[in-house]
């Protein structure tokens, strides 16, 4: 077995993919990254550039006597979420990803790995040194800021790029080409706050080992969402306190694994607060035992951060945590097992005169995604909060008949021994908004098996990643 992912087949693409964990390249961090891509195109003697948003797009001559194939572009991107665990010291401006193998597969050390994307940026770097590869022209395409909101993709111009046939590296199941995928957008949900003197014991609560995990492809687990579970706890209890802060989660695209609050007690009253909260996380933790078997609550004394909220602003502020919409909204009615709606109770901030809170909602239908933000909005109002509804991204409407499926559905059989599956996928893809941008592009997404995407459980299996590079190969040469 490999004690190290230098040891992994193929060589090539491990390599860079060793060198993409060394360069920090969190979302909208990827400036060093970059650099790196254009630098290694470069050294190959390759054209490459990037544009003003940091988007790389590297362009490879045809092997001779395929110069007149159509171009195909090949395309990632540069940026990670950037995970860790609460008790993991790492610093992801400047501490490289530490890879650990576990059997057939490559996970991180307390962190995410960054096989979301790096793996298909390893991939397209590979490919610049097979030089016996067979191909017409290549442009290999690599965008940043994908991770908060497709934003290098939004900016990209039209004369960028000239392929209109798009292999997307950016999926997680292999056998599977996703055709389609939802649109997106996320809103901000702004309640005010006023604060009074705090009276009693400060304690700090934290509900924690809960699974997170990727607020599409994960959405449909039933996993629990650690903010919206806190608040559930802390909502019209049977003792009076008083809320200083409830915050949790980093990032729209991710469930929240954990949350914390501080809470003022009166000594008479705390035992007894306490009592009822363990109860509730007994019932919460009974609820979820079949998907959150690590799930964990403390309760012990802190230094207060702040003074707490007032009665009313407290009251608010929890019903609205408990209100808002999370998890499954509804599932396809044409395609069986596809989630149609969802939207992620995201990330929840505690300022001294406001509370934050940021939902992500996702949909392959435009009209239910703007009623479910709609929903959104009307619980809002009745807390009496402000909310801004950010720019959105388009669906990508599947095309059963698209020449390139056919294609590659012929080729992965004969690679895999088995057909492979075509489907759509609740997430947001590039490949939405690159068609819109980019009319008659025919285009799939396809990967490794990677799992647990956006949490330190991320892991990526090294079998896959070979047949995945192969597949790669395999198509460029029958495109050719």
């Amino acid at each position: 077995m490999a004690s190290s992912i230098l040891e992994l087949k193929p060589a090539s693409l491990w390599k860079y993919f060793n060198e993409i964990c060394k360069i920090p390249h969190c979302s909208r961090q990827e400036g060093p990254l970059s650099e790196y891509v254009l630098s290694v195109a470069k050294k190959q003697g390759y054209e490459a550039l990037a544009d003003k948003t940091g988007n790389v797009v590297i362009r490879v001559p045809a092997t001779p006597g395929h110069e007149k194939a159509p171009t195909i572009v090949l395309q990632g991107h540069l940026d990670m979420v950037c995970e860790k665990n609460s008790d993991c010291s790492h610093d992801f401006s400047k501490d490289p990803i530490e890879s650990v193998i576990e059997g057939d597969w490559v996970t991180a050390n307390g962190t995410t790995l960054g096989a979301d994307n790096g793996i298909g940026v390893a991939a397209g770097l590979a490919l610049l040194e097979e030089k016996d590869a067979v191909h017409g022209p290549l442009e290999l395409l690599f965008t940043v800021d994908e991770e908060t909101g497709l934003n290098g993709a939004q900016a990209l111009k039209p004369d960028f790029i000239k392929g209109r046939i798009l292999l997307n590296l950016d999926s997680e199941e292999e056998g599977t080409f996703f055709i389609g995928c939802a649109g997106g957008a996320d809103s901000e949900t702004i309640l005010p706050l006023e604060r009074v003197a705090g009276q009693g014991t400060c304690m700090g609560l934290k509900l924690s080992g809960l699974r997170g995990g990727h607020s599409g492809l994960d959405i449909s687990t039933g996993r629990g969402n650690a903010v919206q579970l806190l608040a559930r706890m802390l909502h019209k209890t049977d003792k009076p306190f008083q809320l200083i802060s409830l915050e949790g989660g980093s990032k729209h695209n991710a469930i929240p694994r954990e949350a914390f609050a501080q809470i003022m007690i009166n000594e008479a009253h705390k035992a007894a607060l306490e009592k009822t909260l363990k109860s509730r996380f007994e019932g919460i933790r009974f609820e979820y035992h079949a998907v959150e078997k690590d799930m964990k609550f403390t309760m012990v004394p802190e230094k207060p951060k702040g003074e707490p909220m007032d009665e009313a602003g407290r009251d608010r502020f929890l019903a609205l945590l408990v209100g808002l919409p999370h998890g499954v909204m509804a599932m396809s009615q044409e395609i069986e097992g596809l989630v149609e709606t969802s939207n992620n109770l995201a990330i929840v901030q505690t300022q001294p005169d406001k509370a934050t809170v940021y939902t992500s909602t996702r949909s392959s239908i435009d009209s239910a995604l703007e009623a479910t933000r709609k929903k959104i909005e009307a619980i809002a109002t009745l807390a009496g909060a402000e909310i801004k509804h950010l720019e959105g991204y388009p669906p990508w409407t599947p095309n059963l008949k698209s020449e390139l499926l056919k294609k590659m559905k012929s080729i992965y059989t004969r690679i895999a021994g088995k057909e492979p599956q075509a489907m759509a996928i609740h997430a947001g893809l590039e490949c939405g908004i690159i068609g819109e941008k980019y009319p008659g592009m025919d285009m799939i997404s396809f990967g490794p098996d990677l799992k647990n995407p956006h949490s330190p459980d991320e892991k990526v299996h090294a079998g896959s990643v070979e047949r995945f590079y192969q597949l790669i190969k395999s198509t460029l040469e029958a495109l050719a």
